[in-house]
Parts: C-alpha cells; structure tokens; sequence
C-alpha cells in the first residue's frame, strides 16, 4: 500500500488505481486506505497539488516555461505588486498567477479579535482560502522566448480570458501589468 505525505502538515494520502471507461488505469490520491491501493506511484507520473489544495496523480508534463521564467514572475509579484499572498502554477505554456478570493487582512483580524492569543496567521489563512486564476503569460514564440499577457474578464456575457498585450520579452510584462492585481485598474487592462 502506497503512503503519500504531502506537504509540510504531512497529510497522509492513500494511492489509489482504477479504470477509464475505456479499460486504461487511472490513478487518484485519497485520504481513505480502503479499496484498491497500487504499491508505488507508477513511472511517469507524479503527485501534483492546484492552488486551491487539492491533490491528483498526473502525468509528469513536459517543461515548456522554464524555472526562470517562473521566477521572473514571482519577484515581479513581490516587486511591483501590492499583493500579500499569491500563487504562481505552470500550465504548458503559461504562467498562471492565482491571487486570493478573500481578504487575508479581513480573515485575520476577524478571526484574531476575541482571543488575547493570535489563534491563526496569515501563513495558515494563506493554505485555507481559495484562489482564482486573474492573469496569465503565455508563450508564443518558443525561440525568441516572447509572451502574450492576458487577464480574466468578469463581464456577464464575456466570461472568459483577454489579450491586453502580445509579442514582448516576460520582463517587460512583468513590469507593466503584474501591478494592476489587487487593485482597481485591473478591471480597466484591455
């Protein structure tokens, strides 16, 4: 039987095998250990959480965005942004940047008020809340490492991602728009 911890709480997860209508094996994480439990994670496949914490088996993707590229986009969020708590996944091609659905600041202090011990900390509030997709870079050229950025439209008929700039260097992206998260001029990025 196949233990997975994960993460720093050390959440104990059972492996799990089963079938696609189609006969292929599929495999799932669950915290239960009864059923049929595979041995090992199977070769090829890895343990993957999404930003809002839940946990699957997939398989390993192929790197498109390199770990620099990701970075670029994580001290752009510390440098130019006003954002506290953000998260910062890859999809193929993209780097996606998850930013809170609710107000940490709120939370904490709603939750801190009555006791004369801080029950709960950003860090913790940061791994319970939830977290939407808002903006995205995504590659274009492959040789020339160039990106498009793309925000979350929330307008009723136009539920869906919007191109606000193309064809330019991550750094420069970074720099111009990674500022506008949190904050009202967002809604104003075309």
């Amino acid at each position: 039987m196949a233990t997975v911890y994960i993460n720093s709480k050390k959440q104990k997860y059972y492996l799990h095998k089963g079938k696609t209508k189609t006969g292929k094996d599929k495999f799932y994480l669950s915290q239960k250990s009864e059923g049929a439990v595979d041995e090992s994670i199977p070769k090829g496949y890895e343990v993957y959480e999404n930003p809002n914490g839940q946990f699957y088996i997939r398989k390993i993707q192929k790197q498109i965005i390199t770990d620099q590229e990701k970075q670029i986009v994580e001290e752009g969020l510390k440098k130019y942004s006003t954002l506290k708590s953000f998260k910062v996944y890859i999809k193929k091609n993209m780097i996606e940047i998850y930013t809170p659905n609710q107000d940490i600041d709120v939370l904490e202090e709603i939750t801190n008020r009555f006791s004369p011990v801080k029950v709960v900390d950003r860090d913790f509030l940061s791994t319970i809340i939830e977290y939407s997709s808002n903006m995205r870079f995504v590659l274009i050229d492959k040789e020339k490492r160039l990106f498009n950025v793309q925000r979350y439209n929330y307008r009723g008929s136009i539920d869906d991602w919007i191109n606000i700039d193309f064809f330019q260097p991550l750094e420069e992206l970074v720099e111009e728009y990674v500022r506008h998260l949190g904050e009202d001029s967002f809604f104003e990025l075309y």
